[in-house]
């Protein structure tokens, strides 16, 4: 497997894509349309019960005294189980507590590649404002840790640009815990512009759950409903609850709400294309949801409402972010970034986000600027946006001389990223 010259790409051996973010870790092959997992970016922490240790979840470190059991992706983490946290490897788009990154790693070597990590080249995903000892330490991971054949970093923006067909652009991600804008001019970010705000997914549950519970709304989630009647009239729900363990945590109560939440979001929640305004709002029909607890009712103008805050001018919305970008880049590069903005990331799958967005900046680019946005249509691209560029990278033939392999590293160490990955 030595030897520099070899080729990563091509179909014999498959490098694979990591994208991490807030809300999931996206993982696949490149060349492939979609990841092939898509896995939260949380770990269940719980008591490791000796009785319990089944194969199938990820065991605790074999260290003498490890009291731990960690739980990770969807079918293991949604299990009510007594004493388990609920806890987050990612702190402002960048990976922070590592031990628990790895348990996931281990999980994806083991669950969705089912293969040894020394056989596939690596590419990571990585956000504009990542620190060069996150990403040394990352490098050193992967082809230490992991004896990764190659691996290699990118920006998610540059890689949502690709995604797009571009390789300038201007790329407003609008993901869980923030919304930022990155402009990327010829496959590099101009890292001076970078702007982001902390309004996101999260920021946006956080404002519906403020309205529902004010609506006295009961948001009791799936897991705690036993069974439900059928209610014909908009009546309080009737339920009956499901026992459950004692002991469950506030954190994993909390992580099971928000997916309640982002539900709602998803199915409800919707943008309006000009500023909010009561009345514009109620011409439009409203939108049926039910809760899991069998509750259902119509939401008119105040799921439009709810949305708005994404775009506040008071906040750092959205078209502020993307026109304080552009006005921090050099003049002759300000026309090809209003000309390619590249709209990516969960949150802005909103019905309506791109085309608010178009006006806001509309209204906010000097008059004579052709604007342009690039939004995939569906809903896959979007979310996986940064994802779908690294399998293009990944398996492109030029791409092939770029990988830091194991080789180099053995010869010149971690500190080849900040040369070899800008």
């Amino acid at each position: 497997m030595s030897g520099s010259g070899m080729l990563y790409g091509g179909d014999e051996i498959g490098a694979l894509v990591f994208d991490p973010g807030h809300h999931s870790l996206r993982v696949g092959y490149a060349q492939d349309d979609t990841p092939k997992a898509d896995i939260p970016s949380v770990v269940g922490v719980g008591p490791a019960d000796p009785v319990m240790n089944s194969d199938l979840e990820t065991k605790a470190d074999n260290n003498i005294g490890s009291t731990n059991k960690y739980y990770v992706d969807t079918t293991h983490i949604n299990v009510a189980r007594p004493n388990m946290e609920i806890q987050s490897y990612m702190k402002d788009g960048m990976i922070e507590n590592w031990d628990l990154f790895e348990k996931v790693i281990d999980y994806v070597y083991a669950k969705v590649v089912q293969s040894d990590s020394m056989y596939h080249p690596v590419l990571f995903s990585e956000s504009a404002w990542n620190v060069r000892n996150n990403r040394e330490r990352l490098t050193e991971l992967m082809l230490e840790k992991y004896n990764v054949p190659a691996f290699f970093l990118v920006k998610n923006a540059v890689l949502a640009a690709f995604a797009n067909g571009r390789a300038t652009a201007l790329v407003v991600d609008s993901g869980a815990t923030h919304t930022s804008a990155v402009p990327v001019h010829e496959g590099y970010v101009l890292s001076q512009a970078v702007v982001k705000s902390p309004l996101g997914g999260d920021y946006l549950s956080l404002q519906c759950r403020h309205y529902l519970e004010g609506q006295n709304i009961d948001l009791t989630p799936t897991y705690a409903i036993a069974s439900k009647d059928v209610i014909k009239e908009r009546d309080t729900a009737r339920f009956t609850p499901k026992e459950l363990p004692e002991k469950l945590t506030a954190s994993w109560q909390q992580y099971m709400l928000k997916g309640l939440l982002q539900d709602f979001q998803m199915s409800a929640v919707q943008v309006l294309e000009t500023p909010y305004d009561e009345r514009t709002a109620a011409a439009i029909p409203a939108v049926h949801y039910e809760f899991p607890n069998g509750y259902h009712q119509d939401f008119g103008p105040e799921r439009f409402k709810l949305a708005e805050s994404l775009f506040d001018h008071n906040m750092l919305g959205a078209g502020q972010l993307a026109s304080a970008s552009v006005g921090m880049c050099d003049a002759d590069v300000r026309l090809s970034l209003y000309g390619s903005v590249v709209v990516t990331g969960g949150n802005s799958l909103l019905p309506g986000f791109a085309e608010r967005l178009n006006r806001d900046l509309q209204h906010r680019a000097p008059s004579n600027t052709r604007l342009k946005m690039i939004s995939a249509n569906g809903s896959v691209e979007r979310r996986f946006g940064a994802w779908i560029g690294g399998s293009i990278l990944g398996s492109i033939g030029t791409f092939q001389q770029m990988w830091i392999s194991s080789q180099e590293y053995e010869e010149s160490g971690k500190s080849q990223v900040e040369r070899k990955c800008p």
